[in-house]
């Protein structure tokens, strides 16, 4: 018998089990992605098509994207189906990981977790929509239009392909900013009221990530660094609605004095 009341025997097989559980949740979760990737292989040009659309449309007249390597036409669009495979699989990626995880939480960080495990990935997704749909179109149309007199815009399908993936993961994590403040105000590393004072600090915080997160123009810098001030807001806000740990301590405590004679 150990600290714990268990025989080492009961432990070991309790380990054993939990890290198989992990491996098959792992396989399961890699077979997914390899699943969804064979099937997006298959449309792979069209996806890259589709990706280049914000750029392509503001080309000048017979400007083409070009490629500077010899595999770049092919590992291209595979490169970009393999991560919008990881995306399509994501949910059913994160829902293998809160299974692993559920039966050890208590049944108020349950009642928070998921829907902070749902709000996140839908907030991951439009961030990336709003990067799509909202800052190419403007961002590339001030690139365009700023090139000097005789330069041809044509740009490099694998350079282009990074900027873009590296503005979607840019927008996704920042569009998870009220997730990351619900999570330091349910943890009580601040309170709403530290937050509310260090607001003047954290939207100039927002203007230097910008800066560095995005391309050396100022567009690029205010259209990330807007919506993170706004996403911190919007968390700010949520805050209000949501009964931290101290707070059901408290109420559960008042109720037992309350019972009691």
């Amino acid at each position: 018998m150990n600290e714990s009341g268990a025989p080492p025997g009961d432990q070991e097989q309790s380990l054993i089990a939990h890290l198989t559980e992990l491996r098959a949740r792992i396989i399961r979760s890699g077979l997914a992605v390899v699943a969804v990737f064979v099937v997006l292989s298959f449309f792979a040009n069209s996806l890259y098509t589709w990706l280049a659309q914000p750029l392509m449309k503001l080309l000048p007249p017979n400007a083409t994207m070009i490629a500077t390597e010899v595999t770049a036409p092919f590992f291209a669009p595979f490169k970009l189906a393999a991560v919008v495979s990881l995306c399509v699989a994501m949910p059913y990626v994160l829902y293998q990981a809160w299974a692993f995880v559920a039966p050890g939480l208590y049944l108020h960080e349950r009642r928070l977790a998921l829907p902070l495990i749902v709000s996140s990935t839908v907030l991951f997704y439009l961030g990336m929509a709003f990067a799509y749909y909202v800052v190419f179109p403007l961002l590339f149309r001030f690139f365009t239009r700023t090139a000097p007199a005789g330069v041809a815009v044509m740009t490099d399908i694998n350079r282009y392909l990074d900027f873009v993936l590296s503005m979607f993961i840019a927008f996704g994590v920042v569009f998870e900013i009220p997730v990351a403040t619900v999570l330091l105000l349910w943890t009580g590393v601040v309170s709403r009221a530290q937050l509310i004072t260090l607001r003047p600090y954290i939207i100039v915080g927002c203007f230097v990530v910008g800066a560095v997160l995005t391309p050396p123009d100022v567009l690029s810098q205010v259209m990330l660094a807007v919506p993170m001030w706004l996403l911190f807001e919007a968390g700010l806000w949520a805050g209000r609605f949501i009964r931290f740990p101290q707070s059901l301590e408290s109420s559960e405590s008042s109720a037992q004095e309350n019972r009691s004679p």
